[in-house]
């Protein structure tokens, strides 16, 4: 399985000026075109362009994420994020063109419906007036990440960042768990002026955005964005309001027989990580040996896993261990103008190393296996399908688990299931919050941290956070890098997880 190295994945940095006239020839040849099969040809060059411009924009925001102090990776996202709006520009205006043009037909036939529902709906997210807004909502963003991987903790002899102090909040020790998170916590107390401030104003740019576009507020232009072109939010309430009547009971539940398992009077809010008085599980190696496991897992699966994993570490398009001012969190990406996707995330010894790892292996072999689709629009599907095949690699792997964990794989295999079903309350309630803070956009910091009270309320009301600073009046959502980041991608993992289980 041939494939380019990570080292040799070079792209040259575009000008507005160079994109423009390739954009104007393409049009040049799409204007004379007689015939289908010339214009579907001009339709193929503008398909390459995308996936080279989609490539230095992917490879941009991984640069920086790898190392969020790198002066020249961050200068390179700031210049990646002013070019954005114009290139974003130009592909809504190639769309439109398309979508009102002659060749829809020829399109359509040859493509399939999806694309044209996705071209109509990304064409209403974009207009020349909201480019400064565009650039501004980036920066706070990136701000935003630099700021989490700015954390620094001094725990039990170790100077670590965030993901780091995680696999303290899951340790065997009650003492130690209650301190890890009082850390985490106070540190985000002492941050709270600038996270309010960065998320009000993001808050309010993307109120005025979906204004100045005819939506009467984010929400509408969020669904957009997120191309969710066949439901609507009046489906998605419907299936909030499903989860609280017939999951949360359930969930509380669970959590009943959580605190009876740990011989605790009350479950606490540093409790709820594990499940088993001696601990969770962990995997019984390092990084590298965990690769080594991995590939024996995945060359007994078969259906091409082995191959394709074994690509990805010899071609090193994995970035797993964590690192000091590394950006957090874990995610999948791509480079399709090479037809390789790339993994990432920050490996801290837990249980959640193996499954963050499965499941960003699932997005990139998906990736991989639709790299050679005749559009970019169809190389990832829509984000609550995307999920999908990420969240059914991390159950599918699941009769390999003690290659990572020995004796431990059964207890692996019960805590992952509680968890994937405890998840499905937080997250929605992570889509209900942002609903409320869109639909009232001047609402105050603190209005916010009562919205997520409340939902706390409604999905989460087995939750108790004792005496651990900022949680408890209402900002535990604010280590949830996806509101900032990503707004109203959330609900999705809780639809793919249902598809999933």
């Amino acid at each position: 399985m041939d494939a380019v190295d990570f080292s040799e994945i070079q792209v040259p940095t575009p000008t507005p000026e160079d994109v423009r006239q390739q954009y104007e020839a393409l049009n040049q040849q799409l204007a004379i075109a007689t015939d289908a099969n010339t214009a579907m040809a001009v339709v193929a060059d503008w398909d390459q362009l995308r996936r080279r411009l989609d490539t230095w924009q992917n490879l941009t925001h991984l640069q920086f994420s790898r190392d969020t102090r790198d002066a020249d990776a961050k200068a390179a996202l700031e210049y990646c994020d002013e070019l954005r709006p114009k290139l974003t520009e130009l592909e809504v205006a190639m769309k439109r063109r398309l979508l009102d043009g002659p060749w829809l037909g020829e399109i359509r036939q040859r493509f399939g419906d999806q694309v044209i529902a996705l071209w109509q709906s990304h064409v209403l997210t974009y207009e020349p007036a909201i480019e400064q807004a565009m650039v501004r909502e980036a920066k706070i963003g990136n701000d935003y990440t630099e700021l989490l991987a700015s954390a620094s903790f001094e725990f039990r002899g170790e100077t670590t960042n965030i993901e780091g102090i995680r696999k303290y909040l899951v340790d065997a020790d009650r003492q130690t768990r209650h301190d890890a998170a009082e850390m985490l916590w106070s540190w985000f107390a002492s941050q709270r002026e600038p996270l309010d401030t960065l998320y009000d104003e993001q808050v309010k740019l993307r109120d005025s955005m979906a204004r100045t576009l005819g939506f009467e507020n984010f929400i509408g232009l969020g669904y957009k964005r997120m191309n969710r072109v066949d439901y609507d939010l009046h489906d998605v309430e419907r299936y909030r309001a499903a989860v609280r009547d017939q999951v949360v009971p359930l969930a509380t539940e669970l959590r009943k027989r959580q605190a009876q398992q740990l011989g605790v009077d009350q479950l606490m809010f540093w409790d709820e990580g594990i499940h088993d008085p001696t601990g969770n599980p962990k995997p019984q190696g390092d990084h590298d040996w965990m690769i080594d496991r991995a590939k024996e897992m995945f060359d007994a699966m078969g259906g091409g896993l082995g191959e394709f994993f074994h690509m990805m570490d010899r071609c090193h398009l994995m970035d797993l261990k964590n690192r000091p001012t590394k950006a957090g969190g874990g995610f999948c990406t791509d480079f399709p103008a090479f037809g390789v996707p790339y993994i990432y995330a920050n490996f801290n010894g837990t249980k959640g190393d193996v499954e963050v790892f499965t499941h960003e292996i699932g997005h990139a072999f998906q990736s991989y296996c639709s790299r050679h689709q005749p559009l970019c629009d169809y190389l990832f599907p829509t984000y609550e399908s995307c999920e999908i095949h990420s969240m059914s690699l991390e159950f599918l792997t699941w009769p390999e688990m003690e290659r990572f964990f020995g004796d431990g794989a059964e207890r692996f295999r019960r805590i992952h299931l509680i968890q994937s079903l405890l998840f499905l309350p937080y997250g929605v309630a992570v889509d209900h919050f942002q609903h409320l803070v869109y639909a009232q956009p001047n609402a105050t910091p603190a209005e916010r941290r009562a919205m997520w009270q409340e939902m706390e309320r409604t999905y989460l009301p087995h939750r108790s956070y004792g005496d651990l600073p900022h949680v408890g009046d209402g900002g535990m959502w604010q280590l949830q890098r996806h509101i900032y980041l990503n707004p109203f991608y959330y609900i999705d993992y809780t639809l793919a997880q249902t598809c999933a289980l």
